[in-house]
């Protein structure tokens, strides 16, 4: 959501500007990408961008289709096809990808019945709600009027919409609802009376929000590393020596609180994943069972596999048992197995594991992958 969040507050300074903006969104890809859909970049009329819909070989040329699309005051879709290098090299771009790609470019307020996508994109970052995004992009010759047209609903159930056929919209939210339970970009078809129309699904999720037990030296990485992803990081510990502002700049909570009721003062989602590292083994013993009886199902601990089966048991013969499935959730140690021995290296190793999880991908080697790196819509 970083990308995100820096469209958003590109688009604010070019409108206090005055000058005029359009925003590409790769709605389509067949074939291998460098970018899935979803990808945007924000383009203003003096030529600057924010975001990127490629490894950067389509950016100068979806820049002049923008400037076209604010003259035309009126949406286009660009297909850019790298199946073959020559048409690559018809292009004039050099992606090597062997795909093709659809983009969706369009002036920002060029109609009043246009959505506000900055202010729906503000809304989400600022309430964290999952949200899902249909997209009209592929129609009939006769139907290039609702090129666009949008329908988008959150896990709450608030939807906001300019399609004006009612009954697409209706077909549209029943969809939507659907993928808000089961997350998952894609394409769908719909079958007017006029024709045919196709749709981009795209789901909106709130970044990590990772929360660290233990304001020690080596957790500043991981904080800076997380914070580099735009993940909302907090630090909390027990002493007051570790817990100060200014050893964690880039985190959006530094808490200092007692072990025994720290877990009371912080607010946990979906999206929060914790780490256990204050190289206090009572610390660690006493926060655990805390986060085990809130919704997180990432805890990780820092430190030998000994040294958690030392705390359950000891947990256990105070009357804390922990089952199997609260084990499952407890990852000790903690971090990927990538021969990390400095603070760096292993923050990167916790960081890398929790993206993995997150998007529960298996975190092998892409060499060793069989079929494509990235899931077909």
């Amino acid at each position: 959501m970083k990308e995100l969040s820096r469209i958003v507050e590109a688009y604010q300074q070019i409108k206090e500007s005055g000058q005029q903006a359009a925003l590409a969104t790769v709605v389509k890809v067949q074939g291998s990408s460098y970018r899935r859909a979803g990808a945007r970049m924000l383009m203003s009329d003096d030529g600057r961008w924010t975001g990127a819909i490629s490894g950067g070989c389509l950016e100068g040329d979806a820049l002049r289709k923008a400037r076209q699309a604010i003259l035309r005051n009126t949406p286009s879709v660009v297909t850019y096809d790298t199946m073959t290098d020559e048409n690559a090299s018809r292009l004039g771009v050099g992606l090597g990808c062997n795909g093709i790609i659809d983009v969706l470019i369009e002036p920002l307020g060029y109609l009043e019945q246009q959505l506000d996508l900055m202010q729906v994109f503000t809304h989400f970052l600022e309430d964290r709600e999952i949200a899902a995004i249909a997209t009209v992009f592929n129609v009939e010759e006769s139907m290039a009027n609702i090129i666009g047209q949008r329908f988008i609903i959150d896990s709450r159930g608030n939807t906001i919409t300019n399609m004006a056929d009612p009954i697409l919209a209706q077909e549209v939210r029943q969809d939507l609802e659907k993928v808000i339970q089961n997350p998952k970009n894609g394409i769908r078809t719909y079958t007017l009376s006029q024709g045919k129309v196709e749709l981009s699904i795209e789901v909106l999720q709130p970044s990590i929000e990772l929360v660290i037990f233990g304001g020690g030296y080596d957790a500043t990485p991981v904080v800076k590393l997380g914070t580099e992803l735009g993940w909302k990081v907090s630090v909390t510990d027990d002493c007051v020596a570790h817990t100060g502002r200014k050893r964690f700049p880039g985190a959006c909570q530094v808490l200092h609180a007692a072990r025994e009721d720290v877990v009371k003062q912080l607010n946990f989602t979906p999206y929060t994943y914790a780490v256990l590292m204050s190289h206090n083994f009572a610390y660690d013993k006493a926060v655990l069972p805390q986060l085990l009886a809130t919704q997180v199902q990432y805890i990780g601990i820092l430190g030998p596999k000994k040294r958690f089966i030392k705390m359950i048991n000891e947990l256990a013969q105070e009357g804390v048992m922990i089952g199997e499935a609260e084990q499952r959730r407890v990852y000790s140690p903690v971090g990927l197995d990538l021969g990390a021995e400095t603070p760096e290296e292993i923050a990167l190793s916790i960081v890398s594991e929790i993206q993995a999880i997150h998007r529960s991908a298996k975190a092998g080697m892409l060499k060793n992958k069989k079929g494509f790196i990235h899931e077909r819509a």
